[in-house]
């Protein structure tokens, strides 16, 4: 079953612009996929990790201003069981509170740009059982040749701000990749900095990303749009500054996007 975009759901602000596919958009009805299974026990080991001893005050700081992670979690789908790859963990934000959610139920892998994670993160207690996976050898972000990831039959892909760090070829390739990770019915999440829909390259929105043109790229590898949310847009941001600006940083207008595998 698959519906239209109800543009009463897109607020009035950078992320307004999916607003203009309404029209011609659909999305895969949300009960086709939504798990029947209720979000309390999920919800509960989740605040739970983001009570977590690992996590700085920085970081907590960030979660119910800017980052709202139960919520988004929810929104992706996420459930305590799942086996759940993280694209991309830099620092570990996501992993601090997905390791521990899942631990015990289901599985954390991690792929790509994880030194720093490895090294900080992943040796402290309770986040034995993360798997790192590797990349083909000389291969990196910004520069990914055809590839696949060690693993398949995953439940749940999740990237956090990070294809805009990758030329389009480079993103194909990633979601080629993800696309043949997942099971038939896995879900992809996707959240980034939001560019004006079809505005050129220029000095400000190199990290940002046209979420039109990232919606017909993750469907070019195969998947379904399953829905949106305005979780994370703001009507503060107008879309000229660059992410890392005194004004925005943090932020930011993002989109938040899910798929799905058929």
């Amino acid at each position: 079953m698959i519906r239209t975009i109800a543009r009463s759901r897109v607020r009035k602000s950078g992320s307004a612009l999916l607003a203009g596919l309404a029209m011609s958009l659909t999305l895969v009805n949300p009960s086709a996929w939504a798990q029947e299974d209720d979000f309390a026990d999920t919800r509960n080991k989740i605040e739970m990790a983001m009570q977590g001893a690992t996590r700085t005050p920085a970081e907590t700081a960030r979660d119910e201003i800017e980052r709202k992670p139960i919520e988004t979690l929810e929104f992706f789908g996420f459930r305590e069981d799942m086996r759940v790859l993280e694209l991309v963990p830099g620092a570990g934000w996501y992993t601090k509170i997905l390791a521990p959610s899942l631990r015990g139920s289901g599985k954390l892998y991690v792929a790509i740009g994880t030194d720093n994670v490895a090294e900080r993160v992943l040796n402290q207690p309770g986040f034995d059982e993360v798997e790192v996976l590797a990349l083909p050898e000389g291969m990196t972000l910004r520069d990914l040749a055809a590839f696949e990831f060690d693993v398949n039959e995953l439940d749940l892909v999740l990237t956090f701000r990070n294809l805009h760090n990758m030329n389009s070829q480079s993103r194909a390739h990633l979601n080629d990749a993800v696309f043949n990770s997942l099971r038939s019915g896995g879900l992809y999440g996707v959240i980034d900095h939001t560019r004006r829909h079809l505005e050129p390259d220029n000095r400000d929105n190199g990290r940002r990303l046209d979420p039109v043109l990232v919606i017909k790229e993750i469907q070019a590898a195969g998947f379904e749009l399953v829905d949106f949310s305005d979780l994370h847009a703001s009507v503060a941001d107008n879309l000229t500054l660059e992410v890392g600006h005194e004004y925005v940083t943090g932020r930011t207008d993002r989109f938040t996007l899910l798929f799905r595998k058929p």
